[in-house]
């Protein structure tokens, strides 16, 4: 059978290249590479091939004890980069498996906040911390799990912050408890709640809770799902680069108010920095600027995220500076 044009490219150099960055870079498989450059599988894996011999394609193989010194060193320069005590980075890109790809990470980031029973772990609601509450992740046992925000009314499971938390503490053997308020009630409501005995030994445990586990909100103006109680469109949240526990923040991490925000259940900016542990989970090239000024406002110590994201905020961060 005579060749095609598309066939007699194989070894062209350009071609051999476009098959080795979709196939190692996109994760495309031989069949798709093949459908998009109009060749036969057998030749894309030979262009694969020929993009190995040819060094347009580079593979090391490392012993695991170098790979741990490696990474050990990426997560120290991306904590000190951000200013925060401690970063903990998840191989590849993680962005749609967060629960699965985060929850050895953040398994290790509750371990090493040495958690006792009894201790008060707090959770944000969020989509990522959403996930995590169905990824069973480990959590030490015996805490007390309290969410940070309200969100009864919500019509999105990821902002229905008892539900998180009823799934973490069965996860960790504790205790639930719920807040049974939603994130901006009526200055009515709001008094009534203030009342509430239940309500105020909920918000009381934000002043001595042990850690927290709290999502990074991506900047309002690109967000497809946020609260129904925050007016993502209103000129107050134009410059807000994300939010932690729904306190919203610029890139310099000040903090970004709002109509209505005077009556927001949330645990404060304040209360966070006091947590003596506070966990930030994020990944996504959409949250580089929120990580960087979440990490500027100091509402956590801690981060949790994936290779891809530490890689874009450290090359954010080198730009600016520069």
């Amino acid at each position: 059978m005579p060749k095609t044009s598309a066939e007699s490219t194989r070894f062209d150099p350009a071609t051999a290249y476009e098959a080795a960055r979709l196939y190692y870079l996109d994760h495309a498989t031989q069949a798709d590479i093949a459908g998009r450059l109009n060749v036969s599988r057998p030749t894309v894996s030979r262009l694969i091939a020929e993009a190995r011999r040819i060094g347009l394609v580079d593979i090391t193989i490392h012993r695991p004890e170098d790979l741990r010194r490696v990474a050990d060193a990426s997560h120290a320069d991306i904590a000190g980069r951000l200013g925060i005590r401690k970063a903990y980075v998840a191989e590849g890109d993680q962005r749609g498996h967060e629960g699965a790809g985060l929850r050895g990470p953040v398994a290790d980031a509750l371990t090493d906040a040495a958690l006792r029973p009894g201790d008060v772990l707090l959770l944000s609601s969020g989509r990522t911390v959403y996930e995590l509450s169905r990824a069973r992740v480990t959590v030490p046992p015996g805490l007390d799990v309290a969410p940070t925000v309200g969100g009864v009314s919500e019509p999105e499971a990821w902002y229905q912050t008892n539900e998180i938390v009823r799934s973490f503490a069965e996860q960790a053997y504790g205790r639930a408890h719920f807040l049974f308020a939603p994130a901006r009630p009526s200055a009515r409501m709001l008094a009534t709640l203030r009342d509430d005995e239940d309500f105020t030994a909920l918000t009381a445990m934000w002043d001595r809770a042990a850690a927290a586990l709290v999502g990074i909100g991506a900047p309002t103006s690109s967000r497809s799902s946020i609260s129904r109680h925050i007016p993502a469109q209103g000129d107050e949240l134009q410059t807000a680069v994300g939010d932690v526990c729904l306190n919203f923040f610029d890139l310099d991490g000040q903090p970004l108010e709002f109509d209505g925000s005077d009556r927001m259940v949330r645990i404060s900016p304040d209360q966070l920095r006091q947590v003596p542990s506070s966990i930030a989970v994020a990944v996504g090239l959409e949250k580089v600027t929120s990580i960087v000024g979440a990490a500027a406002s100091g509402m956590f110590d801690t981060l949790v995220t994936d290779a891809v994201t530490a890689s874009a905020v450290a090359d954010y961060l080198d730009r600016r500076r520069n």
